[in-house]
Order: C-alpha cells, then sequence, then structure tokens
C-alpha cells in the first residue's frame, strides 16, 4: 500500500493555498505527467476528490473542466461512469520548453544541486534498505523505458524510476523531495531540440544503478546516479540556451 500511496501524497494532499482551481490542474496534471495517476484510472467522486485536496467542489469542477479541455482526463455518464485519466501520447512541448526557457542559469545549477543531494543518497540508501520487490520494480521501469514508444511514455517511465529509487530508500522526506523535483523537471530533458538525449544511453544509466542497488553497493549507486544528475543537468544547459538563442533569432525576425 505504501507504494501506492506516498508518491501521490505529495501531489495529492490538501493544498496550503487559497484553493485555486489551477493550482489543481497543476497538481493533478502533474500525477499524470508523472505516472502517479494511471492511465484509464477512475478519480475519486467529485466530493471525495474535493475533501482530499481541500477545495470546495466548485472549485474541484473548474479544475476538471481545464484538465478535459488539455486531454488529460475525461469523464463518462451512465452507471459505470466517473472521471478517468488519460495519460497523454504527446505533452505540450512548446509549455515544457517555455519553462525551461524562463528558468535562469544558476536556478538550474541549484536545482542540479538539490538533485545531486536527493538522488544520491536515495541511491545509497535505497542499495542498503531496498526489498526484493522493490529492486523488480526498478528493473521493470528500465525495461518500460527501453520499450517506451512515444514522448510522454519515455517521461512517465523516466520519472517514475528516479521516484522508485526513493521510495526503495524507505525515506517519506526524500521521496516527497524527489516527487517534487520531478514535477518541476519532467519531460524537458526530452524536449526534441538539439542533440536529443539518446534512450539506450538513458536506459543504460538506469540500468547501472538498479544494479548497483541489487547488489547493494551504496557507494557505487551514489556515485552513478550523481554522474547520471550531472548529464542531466549539462543537458539542461545546453537546451537553456539554444531556446534563449532562438527566442533571440525570433524576436530579431519579428522586429
Amino acid at each position: 500500500m505504501r507504494r501506492a500511496s506516498a508518491p501521490r501524497a505529495a501531489l495529492l494532499s490538501p493544498l496550503t493555498t487559497a484553493g485555486r482551481a489551477d493550482e489543481v490542474v497543476h497538481r493533478v496534471g502533474k500525477a499524470i505527467e508523472l505516472g502517479l495517476l494511471v492511465d484509464g484510472e477512475q478519480l475519486p467522486t467529485e466530493v471525495e476528490f474535493a475533501n482530499q485536496l481541500g477545495v470546495s467542489p466548485m472549485t474541484l469542477r473548474e479544475a476538471l473542466a481545464i484538465l478535459r479541455r488539455q486531454g488529460l482526463v475525461e469523464t463518462r455518464r451512465g452507471r459505470t461512469g466517473g472521471t478517468f485519466v488519460r495519460h497523454p501520447a504527446n505533452p505540450p512541448v512548446e509549455e515544457m520548453a517555455e519553462r525551461l526557457q524562463a528558468i535562469p542559469v544558476s536556478a538550474l545549477r541549484d536545482l542540479a544541486d538539490e538533485q545531486l543531494a536527493v538522488s544520491g543518497l536515495s541511491a545509497k540508501l535505497a542499495a542498503e534498505r531496498a526489498s526484493r520487490a522493490g529492486v523488480r520494480r526498478l528493473l521493470t521501469l528500465v525495461d518500460q523505458l527501453a520499450s517506451a514508444g512515444g514522448l510522454g511514455a519515455r517521461i512517465r517511465a523516466d520519472s517514475r524510476f528516479h521516484i522508485e529509487v526513493a521510495i526503495a530508500s524507505q525515506s517519506e522526506r526524500l521521496t516527497r523531495l524527489e516527487i517534487n523535483l520531478q514535477a518541476e523537471t519532467a519531460g524537458m530533458l526530452w524536449l526534441p531540440y538539439g542533440t536529443e538525449p539518446r534512450l539506450g544511453d538513458v536506459v543504460a544509466d538506469h540500468h547501472a544503478i538498479a544494479t548497483a542497488i541489487a547488489e547493494e553497493d551504496g557507494e557505487q549507486a551514489r556515485l552513478l546516479a550523481e554522474r547520471h544528475v550531472q548529464r542531466n543537468l549539462r543537458r539542461l544547459t545546453e537546451l537553456h540556451l539554444l531556446l534563449a538563442e532562438r527566442g533571440s533569432t525570433e524576436g530579431e525576425i519579428d522586429s
């Protein structure tokens, strides 16, 4: 049960703000994007879901209407009806690009510093604490990424792997931090600009981390996880500069 509830709790817990519809859209949308809500899964009733998120039913209905327009949920009528999750095959690339372009390079370094600390320690502790089921789950996610047929599937398998490493560490705090980091950066690494990341290289990184965890080699798992984060930082920095240059060129054309 912990595997199913702990990751969701970080994004689907009661809102700490005034309970605005856009915050609900962000939280639920991220849970879908990261694969924390399964494709085809039925969401709770409006009253139950509103209570879970700490918002009014009216606010939730407004948020669900936006999510429907975004193609992230669908509502069916009748006795077997309700609101169901839909995993998009093609996530909003331009939206992700705009989000990355808006992050200063210094903030990207700060994100990477936090990711280094969280991912490195999570991998080390996972090597010491992971159950056999947890290790099997990591290896399954490696296979899922290798066979992912579209951008959305790659993003979900990539993010879920890192979240599962944190879960395997059996640290709720590290798990919450990893989920928040994935929610902030998910998908940006896979933007189809510049030199795109080779799927085989990412799969090899994940497999090496999972193998070190399976072999209970904490220091190796930590080292591999940190190297993976550093490679990701280089990719994000290159993408950021490329997008900034593209934006500048487009601005000159418009003027």
